[in-house]
């Protein structure tokens, strides 16, 4: 594919996303037009085929911020006309000034190239860097499409509270692609031989020079690879890598929060022909416990207490995560007040640990016996009411200011 196939390509499009779409949007799109169009749910399916490959590719610029931010510059330049062509572009005339370049002007040789090179800051090479970055990886066109980094994996586990809070080590099942047993990755059959690629020498890259331009892309003959297979693996056709499904023992780290990402370098899928793994990323569900709350690295959780406690004070023994504590809960402490205890909370990474906090919730009895309801009777008659003249006296002025 060349160059001016690339460029005349619009990736959102292909995603079905708008150009302002955030990396989730994008991210989300692939991931279900990947999951519909995948190979091993269309069996035989061409037009399936090519649509993944579409795809993937369009997935592979945009979900790069370098490379989508350099797509975007470059479809913008073409798409506003910013690269014109001068009335001296050459000795032959052609189209005067003003006249925007179309692609072909651009990618065929033309006597104007080199002004418009200069664009991208003047010298040789200016397109065909951009465009290596952008299409080659950032290699500026030496690099191998087939040793590529591997794509990043999301996977989601729901975790109870305690093992949120405490840390847990658990199995996580991923389906994704890995190297082929048959052929541990080669892409040949067993038996089968590999030979260099005679179009771009091992490189798995073809130069073509056209005009003041050079561009590098992909060997067609070997689709970048730099070797020929003589005969394809049956269990990959030739590809190198089988859709797996396979077991990591994931460690949690203490006092993750709901919905946080953990990022596990090197454990993503595999990369092309021996290239570095992709990471995987674990998004963390926590269920909500019955007795405590999370509030930052502090735990919290309401306990009830009787009228009388809350008068005369009482020793509470309330449970934490490691354990059983007693808080001492003052006399005349009244409903809603919290009672801290430290270091009884969440334990973080940084090494602190957060605080437990009680709320007492004074509870009014429904039902009273006789014995019970008498000596109450005689504590109210003892007690002297609650000072309300504050609110008396803002009841007695928006009294006197109502019309009746």
């Amino acid at each position: 594919m060349s160059s001016k196939d690339w460029l005349e390509k619009d990736f959102y499009a292909v995603l079905g996303v708008a150009k302002s779409a955030s990396t989730d949007e994008i991210k989300k799109a692939y991931r279900k037009l990947a999951r519909d169009l995948h190979p091993d749910h269309n069996p035989g399916d061409k037009k399936a085929e090519e649509r993944f490959k579409d795809v993937s590719e369009a997935y592979g610029v945009l979900s790069d911020e370098r490379k989508r931010k350099e797509y975007d510059e470059m479809r913008a330049l073409f798409g506003s006309g910013a690269f014109r062509r001068s009335a001296r572009a050459g000795a032959g005339g052609g189209a005067g000034a003003g006249v925007p370049f179309d692609l072909s002007d651009l990618f065929g040789a033309g006597a104007g190239a080199g002004a418009g090179d200069r664009r991208f800051g003047g010298g040789g090479g200016g397109f065909s860097d951009l465009f290596g970055s952008i299409f080659s990886g950032g290699g500026g066109g030496t690099g191998r499409r087939g040793a590529g980094r591997g794509r990043d994996v999301e996977a989601e586990v729901t975790l109870s509270f305690a093992d949120a809070v405490r840390g847990v080590t658990m199995p996580l099942t991923l389906r994704t692609p890995g190297v082929c047993d048959t052929c541990h990755g080669s892409g040949a059959a067993p038996g089968s031989k590999t030979r260099q690629c005679p179009a771009c020498h091992g490189s798995g890259l073809v130069t073509s020079n056209q005009g003041a331009f050079s561009f590098s892309e992909p060997c067609r003959e070997c689709q970048g690879v730099g070797s020929i297979v003589e005969e394809k693996c049956p269990e990959c056709r030739g590809t190198g890598g089988v859709t797996k499904t396979r077991t990591l023992n994931v460690r949690i780290p203490p006092g993750v929060n709901d919905g946080q990402r953990i990022r596990l370098s090197g454990r993503g899928e595999p990369g092309e022909r021996g290239g570095a793994a992709g990471d995987l990323y674990v998004l963390i569900k926590v269920k909500a416990d019955e007795i405590f709350e999370r509030k930052g690295d502090d735990l919290a959780l309401t306990v009830p207490i009787t009228f009388a406690e809350a008068v005369f004070g009482t020793d509470l023994r309330v449970p934490t995560m490691d354990g059983a504590v007693t808080v001492r809960v003052p006399p005349g402490t009244p409903g809603g007040r919290t009672l801290r205890v430290r270091g009884k909370g969440v334990a973080t990474r940084s090494g602190s640990t957060g605080d437990l906090l009680v709320t007492v919730d004074v509870q009014v009895p429904k039902d009273l016996s006789e014995q019970a309801r008498k000596a109450l009777q005689e504590f109210a008659d003892a007690t002297p009411p609650a000072s309300r003249e504050r609110l008396d006296d803002a009841a007695r002025r928006m009294t006197g200011g109502s019309r009746s």
